[in-house]
Formats: structure tokens, C-alpha cells, sequence
């Protein structure tokens, strides 16, 4: 199929790397994977931080809209309009109508809805990605915790499950030597819950600090000077890498012992997954979209949210049980390549989207 693909919040093409971004990409890899031609059909991006930010853009998307319509008058049209991510701040004002106008399948992934946002202005936009959840042909969830959230919302949209995933090729390739007092974490340092989870990290190793252990942190951002701050309390223990490549992530990886990160408010996190694949145990908090991608008990520990004491213990007993470590790492490893590798999640795609193609449009 030709797939028009539009991701509202972050284009796959866009500057600044993210999971947003990441996951973007893996998906259109995954669709051209499956034998489908794809085409990002807008670098229009919809995500306003304020509802009248939002309502300033709609000058500029009635434009995008008149230029995507034109586009296909003389033009062979998609077979199938695939919009990645649209929700409150980010909704697809182009999708469903162009989708309407041609008579062809819309279809979201990772679509969300919270019906409190509408008593905090933005309704209007919220309206927006009510209308075209109920318009898709199908709407791909990737954590129970979003499918029970659309289905509630609306009981009568058509609902897929689909498991988040990557590409596993640069950790085939990498055999895992972990040293099993390393402990490593990959992640941007922004404000909001990605700092929430580097000071729960921080006082959780507080309390580990008799224990022999170091932390290799992967990531930079505008508020490196209060991350280091968070960490200044352990001279000589934090190796401080900044951003890294793809490659050099995956071999970083393969020589830490265990997966660090609180997870505070992470849709999932590929992340914890790239981890798992370079043979790496997790703790994290058993929140969010957290468990949607670590099998708790068996590739990592999940703890209950909130708790640093409990956190802390569950780094603890990793550090102090290396055959635990070792079976659980290995066992992480196993669940990735095998069960959330790229060419797992095309043909579970592929899938959906042509049942979703059989059923038309709505």
C-alpha cells in the first residue's frame, strides 16, 4: 500500500532527537519492512504548549491543509493515511479530512485522550482527536494502560494491540561483557518527568552509597547543570558520557550490569528496551507505560511508584545477586531479539493495517 504517514507532535525528520522521534522512524522502517511505500506527507507540527498558542496555528494549518488537498487532485492517492501520536497538544487536523475527502482508511497509533483537559481550554483541540479516533479504521494502542484509556473514552472505536518494539540490529552484533556494578542510564536531561526520575535516582542511590557501585550517565540537555547537581553528592562514581550515537550506545550498554531509571511518567520507553537487548536487567517503577516493555520478575524489577526505599532495594538486590543479575539479563536479551525486534513488529503491523485497509473507511 501507499501509506500517507503524519506525525503531528514530532516529524521523523525533525532536528532534535527523542523517543517521539525514534519511534517514528522504527515505524515507517516497519511499514516499508512489510513491502508498503511510504511517503511523510507534512512537516507541519501541531503541538502548541498553551490553548492559545493552539488556537494561533490555525491560520497556518488551514494552509497545510489546502496544500495537501491539492496535492493529490492530479496525483495517484494513498491507499492509507497513518498518523503517529496525536493527542491534545499535538492533534492531526489533516488526516481525517483528507482521509474523508478521498475515501481512504485512516488509522492512529498511539493515539490519546483525557476528557480532564477539556475543562483546561482545550477542548476545541480535544473535540478534534475525539472525532478522529471514532473516524479511524482502527486505532493502534501500544500499552494496555492507552487501550483501556480510548476505550473508556469511546467505547465503539476499533482498537488494536501492538507492541512497542526496535530495531535490535546493533546489539546482535555486540556481545554483551557487563560489568555488574555499572549501572547505566540513557536519557535527556529536560524538565518534567524526565528530571523527576533523575532525582528519584539520585536519592535512591543515597541510600546505596556503602554498596560498591557506578553510574554511567548516556544524555544531555538544557538542564545538565541540575541534573550533575542532583549527582554531586558521589565525586568519582558518575561517568558523565553525554549524547552518543546509535552505535556507540549499543556498545556502552553491553558493559554496564544494570538498567537504571525511575521511569517517572514514561509512555513505555524504548530505552528500557535497547537495555534489555544489550543483555542489561532493569529497575524501574511498575508505572505507566513501564511494563509494556519489561517483564517483571523475569528481564527486570519494577517497583511501586513513588517508593524511593523500594527502588533503592531493588537496585540493591541486583547488585548483591549476580546470578540473578546474569539470568535476568540474559533473559532480557532473549525477550527483545526474539519477541520486540523489527521484523516481529512488521508483520504484526502489517497485519492490522490491512484488516484495517479491508474494512474502509469510517
Amino acid at each position: 500500500m501507499r501509506v500517507a504517514f503524519y506525525a503531528p507532535m514530532k516529524s521523523p525528520n525533525h532536528p532534535v532527537p527523542s523517543g517521539d522521534r525514534l519511534m517514528a522512524r522504527l515505524l515507517i522502517r516497519a511499514l516499508e519492512l512489510a513491502g508498503h511505500q511510504v511517503e511523510v506527507v507534512s512537516e507541519f507540527r501541531t503541538h502548541a504548549a498553551t490553548p492559545e498558542a493552539a488556537a494561533a496555528l490555525e491560520p497556518a494549518i488551514s494552509a497545510e491543509l489546502a496544500r495537501l488537498r491539492a496535492k493529490w487532485q492530479g496525483l495517484p492517492r494513498p491507499d492509507l493515511w497513518f498518523c503517529y501520536h496525536p493527542y491534545y497538544k499535538s492533534p492531526d487536523p489533516f488526516g481525517p479530512v483528507i482521509s474523508a475527502a478521498f475515501a481512504i482508511p485512516y488509522v492512529t497509533a498511539e493515539a490519546s485522550y483525557a476528557a480532564k483537559r477539556d475543562r483546561t481550554g482545550w477542548a476545541a483541540r480535544q473535540k478534534r482527536v475525539g472525532e478522529a479516533i471514532m473516524q479511524a479504521a482502527v486505532n493502534i494502542g501500544f500499552t494496555e494502560r492507552d487501550r483501556a484509556g480510548l476505550s473508556a473514552a469511546f467505547p465503539q472505536a476499533r482498537l488494536a494491540a501492538f507492541k512497542p518494539f526496535i530495531d535490535p540490529a546493533l546489539f546482535e552484533v555486540v556481545a554483551p561483557a557487563p560489568d555488574p556494578s555499572r549501572l547505566m542510564t540513557v536519557a535527556m536531561m529536560r524538565a518534567g518527568d524526565k528530571m523527576e526520575s533523575y532525582a528519584m535516582l539520585a536519592k535512591a542511590l543515597r541510600l546505596l552509597e556503602n554498596r560498591p557501585w557506578t553510574l554511567a550517565i548516556i544524555g544531555d540537555g538544557p538542564m545538565r547543570r541540575e541534573v550533575e547537581a542532583l549527582f554531586g553528592r558521589f565525586p568519582g562514581r558518575i561517568e558523565w558520557l553525554g549524547e552518543q550515537g546509535e552505535p556507540e550506545i549499543a556498545g556502552l550498554l553491553a558493559r554496564g550490569g544494570i538498567y537504571v531509571w525511575p521511569g517517572c511518567g514514561e509512555a513505555y520507553g524504548l530505552a528500557y528496551l535497547e537495555a534489555q537487548a544489550a543483555g542489561l536487567p532493569v529497575v524501574a517503577q511498575q508505572t505507566a507505560g513501564v511494563p509494556a516493555v519489561v517483564e517483571a520478575g523475569v528481564t527486570g524489577l519494577l517497583t511501586p511508584e513513588g517508593d524511593v526505599v523500594a527502588y533503592a532495594g531493588a537496585i540493591a538486590a541486583l547488585l548483591g545477586d549476580q546470578q540473578k543479575r546474569d539470568a535476568m539479563g540474559q533473559a532480557a536479551r532473549r525477550f527483545v531479539l526474539e519477541e520486540r525486534s523489527l521484523a516481529t513488529a512488521a508483520r504484526a503491523l502489517d497485519e492490522i493495517l490491512r484488516n484495517s485497509a479491508r474494512t474502509g473507511v469510517r
